[in-house]
């Protein structure tokens, strides 16, 4: 079932200016990483169609061949065909080469809060599968402190909202039901389930606060990806043109 998000699937809608510039550096930067005989995870939002791009074109080239693609949505899943990217599923294979993804913000020790495209379950699936899981991002998204620029989203079962909700609540989050773009009603994810995007004062400790909402009936997953960003790159623009730099993780923040 495709999102509900108001994203389309399409290299055409994502957008035009310097910030979607930077956003293109570093995705293009994260493909050239590709290697023939790859499976790569297949990541969402605007700045990963990018990346998904950019595959598309050097497989049209024959730069590369024998490269499958893993999509963590319906909106990679159909750029992706458009492109003619051979897809898989993970019942397929037995290993992801390199998964390429963006992020909604990102913390000095490269913990995510990622799901603006309401497709962070999947994303979290193939991360944690991936073999080298590359996060995209341009330097807008970097933060001091996790939480202080975007919300926590968690994906939940329709009929739980309210006991959910008021979970959420307990642990100090002030949860909002995200609402459609071009649609009446709220946002559906591919699983067929709603959004709450959740503010916290603060979030001192990442890794308990995701077992923490994970563990709440009724919730499926949740956007703090902790220990999984193999490393970051990040665009800037430097001098009127975009510079990609690469971040990563500091000593004693190892990928779980």
């Amino acid at each position: 079932m495709p999102s509900s998000s108001g994203v389309s699937g399409t290299s055409g809608d994502s957008g035009t200016g310097p910030v979607n510039e930077l956003k293109r550096a570093a995705a293009e930067a994260a493909a050239r990483r590709i290697r023939s005989g790859m499976v790569v995870g297949l990541g969402t939002g605007s700045t990963a169609i990018h990346a998904v791009a950019c595959l598309g074109e050097r497989l049209r080239r024959g730069e590369l061949s024998d490269v499958r693609g893993v999509p963590t949505s319906y909106q990679s899943t159909v750029l992706a065909r458009e492109l003619r990217i051979p897809l898989v599923s993970l019942d397929e294979i037995d290993r992801i080469d390199l998964a390429i993804d963006g992020a909604d913000e990102v913390a000095p020790d490269l913990t995510l809060i990622k799901g603006g495209g309401a497709a962070q379950t999947r994303e979290k699936i193939i991360a944690t599968l991936a073999t080298d899981f590359t996060v995209v991002v341009d330097e807008t998204k970097l933060s001091d402190r996790l939480g202080s620029h975007a919300p926590v989203p968690v994906e939940v079962l329709p009929m739980a909202q309210a006991p959910v909700a008021r979970a959420i609540e307990r642990l100090g989050g002030k949860p909002t039901l995200r609402m459609g773009v071009k649609k009446a009603g709220p946002v559906v994810t591919d699983q067929g389930n709603l959004i709450f995007d959740v503010r916290f004062a603060s979030i001192p400790d990442a890794a308990r606060l995701e077992r923490e909402l994970k563990s709440i009936p009724g919730t499926l997953e949740n956007g703090i990806f902790v220990g999984l960003a193999r490393r970051v790159l990040v665009a800037s623009l430097v001098q009127g043109a975009p510079v990609v730099r690469e971040i990563l993780p500091p000593d004693g923040a190892a990928r779980r």
